[in-house]
């Protein structure tokens, strides 16, 4: 296994977030603009994660979850809903050795097993391929909706105390965080939602209980490392209190 070390922070960097969270919004509008169909703006976005992925590893980040596909998401008509799987099986077809080679832990949030057969067994087999490294996470929220997620840990947890495995007063945050997808993973420090909208749209709702929310204008097919690092001297910028002084 090929686990490439943690890099540097880039010069002028200070407090880096260990964890960035991005709602890629706005591959739409960005093919709007040109008089292309939405399919050619889904391509840019495509492009947009290869460049971002790479630059969230090089600025030494420690985990990036990009919300890839909402449990909402199946609204769409049943065409684009195609294209956007068929763009998924070929970023993971394409990037997968690059993953390896870097040592990137891939894992994957959400109810990905409703998707298509052998799209689960894709992902499957990346994320088992991926399983023992220890250099970032990537992590893709595909069918995820926070809600879902939220009310799942609740199951869960309720399960086990009517198991007797576990009481009611041993519930607390940290056990709760616990019951999540994401509870192997650094706090989430940043989230970022690109094309102007301000809203979380259900994602990662328990974790962003203390995250720094930034909306950017850029639309997402034009989202690079530049941006990113924008993004990062904001991040560096602002005071975290989590509720102190």
């Amino acid at each position: 296994m090929n686990v490439a070390a943690r890099p540097a922070p880039p010069s002028g960097f200070t407090n880096l977030p260990r964890h960035v969270a991005i709602i890629m919004d706005g591959n739409g509008r960005w093919a709007k603009a040109r008089r292309l169909p939405r399919i050619a703006g889904h391509k840019q976005g495509v492009e947009a994660v290869r460049r971002v992925t790479r630059a969230a590893r090089e600025f030494g980040i420690e985990a990036l979850t990009l919300y890839a596909f909402s449990s909402e998401n199946w609204r769409r008509p049943e065409s684009e809903v195609r294209d956007l799987m068929g763009l998924l099986r070929h970023f993971l077809a394409s990037e997968l050795d690059e993953l390896i080679s870097e040592g990137v832990r891939l894992r994957v949030i959400g109810d990905y097993r409703k998707m298509a057969p052998d799209l689960v067994r894709m992902i499957d087999d990346a994320v088992a391929r991926t399983a023992g490294h220890t250099g970032p996470a990537l992590v893709i929220a595909l069918n995820y909706g926070a809600q879902a997620e939220i009310v799942a840990a609740a199951q869960a947890l309720a399960s086990d105390v009517a198991a007797g495995k576990l009481t009611v007063d041993a519930i607390d945050e940290a056990r709760f965080a616990d019951a999540l997808s994401t509870r192997d993973l650094p706090p989430l420090d940043l989230m970022i939602r690109t094309s102007g909208e301000q809203r979380l749209s259900n994602f990662l709702l328990w974790q962003a209980a203390y995250a720094e929310l930034l909306f950017v204008d850029t639309l997402w097919p034009d989202f690079d490392a530049g941006t990113l690092a924008a993004a990062l001297e904001q991040y560096g910028m602002r005071e975290r209190r989590f509720g102190g002084l």
